[in-house]
């Protein structure tokens, strides 16, 4: 998420396996955060203690490399939108999570640059590029396989299938709109801006819209059990771990242009999903979700390349 990275070197054996390895953690992230919620976590406390833990470790990283707070007022207005739509975003997957098997809700978030590619066509007026076209039918194919959107696979058939994914899917999707809105205002009105301020903004922000929704439903509710508590203790320190790791190794290595490889983190969690969490699908699930995760990344290194 807003990556500070810019260099396009080529990529590294050692640059390959951190990109897998911040893919790793983000995907036990979301397991970890699956344990805490069957727990009696609630989605808002989760978000606002990981985003505000993760606010502090970025803040330290800006003070320790004397990066420069300022920004114009532009730029200004840009943080404060995207900070809401990633708070919006952060609520919203945490929720499908909370909902769906974890592999599938990422999967359905996963859809987020054709809503990036829809944003920039409605905002800026700006036509997709020819490789996202191309992608766009591939994606929702292999998200319908992978979501069984008829109940073939379960053998539900449609009506109960979706009585069964419908809200953790609209959760999913409604994330995936809401980063893809982020990440065009990011690029639109916060150009210029350090990626380390930007994402300590955002951060914040993100924060500060699950503590909103805290005070509306009463106040926090935290895991009823040693397990639950777990599962937040490894959240926080997972995601904090992952963007420690993007702000301070992969801008050494070099791998702007490959951190589509990321984008096999819904495939890691299918494993996490399977292993910690006894989610399987059907194989033709997997087929199908390894088809969106393929065609996601090809999208991501074809654009930042080109």
């Amino acid at each position: 998420m807003l990556c500070p990275m810019t260099s396009s070197r080529a990529l590294s054996l050692q640059a390959f396996f951190t990109l897998l390895l911040i893919a790793l953690m983000m995907a036990s992230n979301h397991i970890s955060a699956r344990l805490a919620f069957d727990s009696g976590l609630d989605v808002a406390t989760a978000v606002a203690t990981r985003s505000w833990v993760t606010a502090f470790i970025v803040a330290l990283l800006v003070w320790l490399a004397r990066v420069p707070w300022r920004f114009n007022r532009q730029q200004g207005r840009g943080l404060l939108f995207v900070g809401l739509m990633i708070g919006v975003q952060s609520q919203c997957l945490y929720a499908a999570v909370a909902r769906l098997p974890v592999a599938l809700a990422l999967l359905a978030f996963n859809t987020y640059p054709l809503w990036t590619a829809l944003w920039e066509k409605l905002i800026y007026r700006r036509a997709p590029q020819r490789s996202v076209l191309l992608a766009m039918p591939l994606i929702l194919i292999g998200l319908a396989i992978a979501l069984d959107v008829l109940g073939a696979a379960s053998g539900l058939g449609a009506q109960a299938q979706w009585a069964q994914i419908g809200e953790g899917v609209g959760f999913a999707l409604a994330a995936a709109c809401s980063f893809g809105l982020a990440l065009v205002d990011t690029q639109h009105e916060t150009a210029g801006l350090d990626g380390r301020v930007r994402t300590f903004f955002s951060l914040l922000l993100a924060g500060s819209v699950a503590a909103v929704v805290i005070g509306l439903h009463g106040g926090p509710h935290w895991p009823q059990t040693t397990l639950g508590w777990q599962g937040l203790a490894m959240l926080t320190l997972l995601y904090g771990t992952a963007f420690t790791i993007m702000f301070t190794v992969l801008p050494k290595l070099g791998v702007a242009a490959n951190s589509a490889i990321m984008n096999v983190e819904p495939v890691f969690a299918l494993a996490l999903g399977w292993a910690v969490l006894d989610q399987a699908v059907a194989w033709v699930q997997v087929g199908g979700a390894l088809l969106v995760v393929s065609v996601v990344m090809v999208l991501g290194l074809r654009r930042q390349t080109s």
